[in-house]
């Protein structure tokens, strides 16, 4: 009788909680199975849920086992002191550690977490849950152990239990430790600054492989272990993307020129050139100015919405906040063109955002606005399905907005001879299957 081995995967996110921190391990667990391993999900029971996603819970295989425990964590009580002093909005942004023009209850509430809660604020966690998966494991034994982070307080959890049990343990890092991008406005002493950096060394020489989702990430780790480290990106489910809906809209003079992004849409990231550029070819081109449509899907930050809005664009602008995962798709897959900036930080050049690959699988012209030599042009160059351009390059973005205005008005916006396959989560989880097998024989 074929029996599947069993990994354990220590998630802080999983369904119901959305946004992209879950979709890449929920994928995953949905398809190793087929691969010959069964998915045992240790999670929060009462994680903080940015947002939420129940149809998320659909992916979970019948063959998944998730268990639960108890977390105490401090954001509950950080959003309750900022509001008392008058920071509702505050404690609620996309990105509140690297907003700009911080008040003094903000910066002490910053430095705070960035010292008393190592490496984060799911730190109080760690020492109940490898008590607690101890004890799990000798009832119910598995085969090998995956971390997933951030928050990085997973993976002292997985390396602490790693050295109890004696199991492989993988540590798959969706971003990077010490080297991303908001590590250095956590107004971190220079003692805490060298624990993070002595606990990530320790993490990256005691797993027994590390996983990065960028070339660019992969590189720098390598340069600091001598464990292996694989390289497997995030990706797009076929399942969610038929592609001969998408090529059938490739626009028309008589349909609407809508630009779209989803997912969270922080400050730092705000296109300011992009808005100007729109609203010079709006004052320019009457026709253009009547069929443009601007969609935000995701959770916006207010500076966003107020950018677009001081540019005159507001009639055009339609924020539809935070959806299920299949309308954000739907709504990519109806767009004319998707954009996708990255924040305004040089760490971000390292970075490979997770929609960039449900961006593709939408077969849509992507324009993303960044660092032109970074993770993310490499993979719109390579597949030809879109451009990235600095933040101020105001003449490459007028030239890429009429290109796709033109294609538009003839019925030929799409991208449809990319080679995708390397990128679904199908084959993603053979990848990272073959990986678990390595370390099990």
């Amino acid at each position: 009788m074929w029996v599947m081995k069993r990994v354990l995967i220590i998630s802080y996110y999983w369904p119901p909680t959305g946004g992209s921190g879950v979709q890449r391990w929920v994928k995953f667990a949905k398809y190793l199975p087929a691969e010959g391993w069964q998915p045992v999900i240790y999670t929060p029971e009462n994680p903080e849920q940015l947002a939420v996603d129940e149809s998320l819970e659909a992916e979970v295989p019948a063959e998944a086992e998730v268990i639960k425990t108890h977390i105490t964590e401090p954001y509950e009580l950080y959003k309750k002191f900022l509001k008392k002093s008058g920071h509702s909005k505050e404690a609620m942004e996309v990105n509140p550690v690297n907003a700009r023009n911080k008040t003094f209850a903000q910066k002490m509430a910053m430095w705070v977490r960035g010292n008393l809660f190592r490496p984060d604020p799911r730190c109080l966690w760690i020492r109940p849950s490898v008590k607690f998966l101890k004890k799990y494991l000798k009832e119910h034994p598995v085969d090998l152990i995956v971390s997933t982070g951030p928050p990085q307080s997973m993976h002292i959890i997985g390396m602490k239990l790693a050295r109890e049990t004696g199991l492989p343990w993988v540590a798959d890092f969706r971003d990077p430790w010490t080297r991303i991008f908001y590590f250095k406005h956590l107004s971190m002493t220079r003692a805490t600054e060298r624990w993070h950096k002595r606990m990530e060394k320790k993490v990256l020489d005691e797993a027994s492989a590390v996983v990065a989702v960028s070339p660019l990430v992969q590189q720098e780790f390598q340069n600091m272990t001598h464990t292996p480290v694989e390289l497997i990106t995030n990706g797009f489910d076929e399942c969610d993307f038929g592609q001969a809906d998408a090529l059938a809209q490739r626009g028309g003079p008589d349909k609407d020129f809508v630009i779209t992004h989803t997912g969270l849409f922080a400050a730092d990231g705000n296109p300011t050139m992009l808005w100007k550029v729109l609203a010079d070819k709006c004052n320019k081109d009457e026709e253009f100015k009547k069929r443009l449509r601007i969609r935000f899907i995701g959770k916006t930050d207010d500076a966003v919405t107020d950018a677009v809005m001081a540019e005159g664009l507001g009639e055009h602008l339609t924020d539809m906040g935070y959806q299920p995962h299949a309308v954000a798709v739907r709504e990519q897959r109806q767009a004319s063109l998707l954009i996708l900036p990255l924040r305004k930080e040089p760490e971000y050049k390292a970075v490979l955002p997770g929609k960039l690959f449900e961006y593709l699988a939408s077969w849509r012209p992507v324009l993303g606005i960044g660092q032109p030599d970074g993770a993310m042009s490499m993979i719109l160059n390579t597949t030809r399905t879109g451009v990235v351009l600095n933040w101020e390059d105001e003449t490459s973005m007028k030239r890429f907005i009429e290109l796709c205005w033109n294609n538009h008005l003839k019925g030929e916006l799409t991208v449809d001879d990319a080679d995708l396959s390397r990128f679904t989560r199908r084959s993603l989880t053979r990848s990272m299957a073959e990986l678990f097998d390595r370390l099990t024989r």
